[in-house]
């Protein structure tokens, strides 16, 4: 049987911890920063982690 590839898409925005959670970077810091307030775009720039059933979907999609 042959061996399942990476997506692609998932490997370039997601990333493993040595704990085993996924880890991503908050979306909307890219353009349109200046109507957004500064606490919002503080707060975009911490990582977050996914929960639940979406990590196990996304850790298929790594292939791990």
């Amino acid at each position: 049987m042959p061996k399942q590839k990476t997506h692609s898409g998932c490997k370039k925005r997601f990333h493993l911890t040595a704990n085993g959670q996924v880890k991503f970077a908050r979306p909307g810091k890219g353009h349109f920063l200046t109507k957004k307030s500064q606490s919002s775009k503080r707060k975009l720039r911490k990582g977050s982690y996914i929960a639940g059933k979406n990590t196990q979907n996304i850790k298929s999609l790594l292939a791990k």
